[in-house]
């Protein structure tokens, strides 16, 4: 699969982003918070869903970086922000339009953690930054419903 490189500027835009970053591995350390700039930027090991359900399904991860502007606050509950070194598994990302087009950002990890981002409006940029490595596990959920994820090794 070629790298991937996504721009997010609406709510059905988000949801192709959180789609393709579920199950992300996050550091805390990672995430990079620019007031300066109104800018979010983070490193992620994404899980290749697309190579995991092909036929010949390899199990993946992905450099990549997400990026969002016009950022005006962040704020986090049920993290610690501090612990630079704790791996958080990104479950999705979510937009609640307040004064259009601005509101909030919300990224959802395993656990209960999430990060809000304030945002003047969505702007999110999603881009591979080229290393791919192989892993032996393909993330399972309890409530997954589709066949071929189903089917796969755990």
């Amino acid at each position: 699969m070629d790298q991937l490189k996504l721009v997010a500027l609406d709510q059905d835009d988000l949801e192709i982003v959180a789609t393709h970053l579920q199950d992300a591995h996050v550091k805390v350390g990672d995430v990079h918070w620019r007031p300066q700039e109104k800018r979010l930027v983070m490193g992620l090991n994404r899980f290749d869903w697309e190579g995991a359900v092909c036929e010949n399904g390899h199990f993946r991860r992905r450099r990549t970086a997400l990026r969002f502007d016009r950022v005006l606050a962040v704020k986090c509950r049920n993290l610690e922000c501090q612990a630079k070194e704790v791996i958080l598994n990104l479950l999705t990302i979510e937009f609640v339009e307040t004064a259009s087009p601005g509101g909030s950002v919300v990224l959802i990890f395993s656990g209960g953690g999430e990060l809000r981002l304030d945002v003047e409006c969505l702007e999110v940029e999603l881009a591979d930054l080229g290393p791919v490595w192989d892993t032996t596990a393909c993330p399972a959920h309890e409530d997954q419903t589709s066949p071929a994820l189903s089917a796969a090794p755990r």
